[in-house]
């Protein structure tokens, strides 16, 4: 046994004569990461085992606490699997797992991540249907843009601006349009006398005749004529200029018999009346039986262009947007202030409650409040007894209400006045005449 001046080669006591060794020290827990959470102390008593002396505290035993064993990783779906799920991710519709599989794999399969860079970039293409008929404010918004910029040298003027927005979303339309659509049957129809008439043709027809009634205000321009020399003798009407071409053209005319020719007279239109200057809204343009100024027929014929419009719409089962607000409240103002000499041709055919006779020369007589709701809308004094007399406030004595859409389909001979969803007050002789009025407007 070595005393206790001696130590060994190991630093412990060793032999006599010997030089004490000092231990290198030790590495530290700590410089290999962080040391785990002690366990809660626990006394003996609680392991059971013996209690520590009086005046002495026993140092907590550290029991090593087992580690859990890993549990192994699941093997990533096989190729063919993740290939599947590429659409789905390029739509963000995978689950997280499936999301961080695919995106897993892609770092490895150059196929793969090649196919999914094309998918994702055919998803930033996809959006929802749009309507192909242009915006009714489109145009306004181009041009009031444009204008922003260096204003018109020529402008269009305002009476004009309807018919020129109208008959651009037409041409859209048929623009969109296949050969057989053009085919289609649609139905046309107007109010005449006391009850409805209805006439079918197909689009071609329609087109041919809108343009053969826009010839009215072609040739009072001095523009061509689009019938020729087919033109029947006298001052031919729409109707009957309508039924010429008809039986020229044949009962289907082409397309590119119609629709190149009708845009083309259309901008001629449109252009010959901006150089003509502010005088040539005056003109007078013969309508058959009657006589409109050039300024009221681009009103008619932009409501006839919308409303025929509509007619082929609904026939190829398209959606067709009214006129802008600013150009439906011009189009009802014309219909409005065409009731008095409708409801007095009327009168003379007998089918309308005779006129009361003013009471002196000069009176008003009595007024009708029509009232038009929603957009385009406004207020309008219909005088009752006298078309050259303006309508009163102070002796209206009836009141009509109508939805601005509601009145332009009663003007359009599309609802018939018994099912004019009117509000109505006052004398019913006088809302029955100008509700049928207003139908009366309408014609083929």
């Amino acid at each position: 046994m070595n005393g206790p001046d001696e130590f060994d080669d190991r630093g412990a006591p060793g032999g006599p004569g010997e030089r004490p060794r000092i231990p290198s020290p030790r590495a530290a827990a700590e410089d290999h990461g962080p040391l785990p959470d002690p366990p809660p102390p626990t006394s003996d008593l609680e392991d059971g085992g013996p209690e520590p002396a009086s005046g002495h505290s026993a140092a907590p035993a550290v029991r090593p606490v087992p580690a859990s064993p890993a549990a192994p990783a699941p093997p990533p779906p096989p190729h063919k699997v993740l290939k599947s799920l590429l659409g789905a991710w390029a739509l963000a519709a995978c689950s997280p797992e499936e999301t961080a599989a695919v995106e897993a794999h892609l770092t490895d399969c150059a196929s793969c991540a090649d196919e999914a860079l094309r998918l994702r970039d055919a998803v930033g293409l996809l959006h929802p249907a749009d309507s192909l008929d242009l915006d009714p404010l489109l145009r306004s918004r181009v041009l009031e843009n444009c204008l922003v910029r260096r204003p018109a040298r020529i402008p269009v003027p305002e009476w004009a601006t309807p018919y020129d927005a109208e008959a651009a979303k037409l041409d859209a339309l048929l623009r969109d349009m296949g050969e057989a659509e053009w085919r289609a049957p649609v139905r046309l129809r107007w109010f005449q006398g006391e009850r409805p008439v209805e006439r079918e043709t197909t689009v071609a027809g329609v087109i041919g005749h809108l343009m053969t009634v826009d010839g009215m205000v072609a040739t009072a321009l001095g523009l061509p004529d689009p019938l020729g020399g087919d033109v029947p003798p006298g001052t031919p009407g729409p109707t009957t200029r309508t039924e010429t071409y008809w039986r020229t053209a044949g009962e289907e005319p082409s397309p590119l018999a119609t629709h190149g020719p009708w845009r083309d007279q259309s901008h001629a239109l449109i252009r010959t009346v901006s150089f003509a200057g502010g005088s040539v809204g005056e003109l007078s343009v013969p309508y058959g039986g009657f006589r409109l100024p050039l300024c009221d027929s681009f009103l008619d014929r932009a409501f006839e262009c919308w409303v025929h419009a509509g007619d082929i719409a609904d026939a190829v089962d398209y959606p067709y947007e009214p006129p802008a607000a600013a150009h439906l409240h011009q189009l009802v103002d014309l219909a409005a202030r065409l009731l008095p000499v409708a409801l007095a041709d009327r009168r003379r055919a007998g089918l309308a409650s005779p006129a009361r006779r003013l009471v002196e020369a000069g009176a008003p007589g009595r007024t009708l409040h029509l009232e038009v709701e929603g957009s385009g809308g406004g207020h309008w004094y219909i005088a009752l007894d006298s078309p050259a007399a303006l309508g009163s406030p102070e002796r209206t004595v009836a009141h009509i209400a109508l939805d601005s859409a509601e009145f332009c389909q009663l003007a359009a001979g599309h609802v018939s006045p018994e099912e004019a969803a009117a509000g109505q007050n006052g004398e019913r002789d006088a809302i029955r005449d100008v509700l049928f009025a207003t139908a009366s407007l309408s014609r083929l």
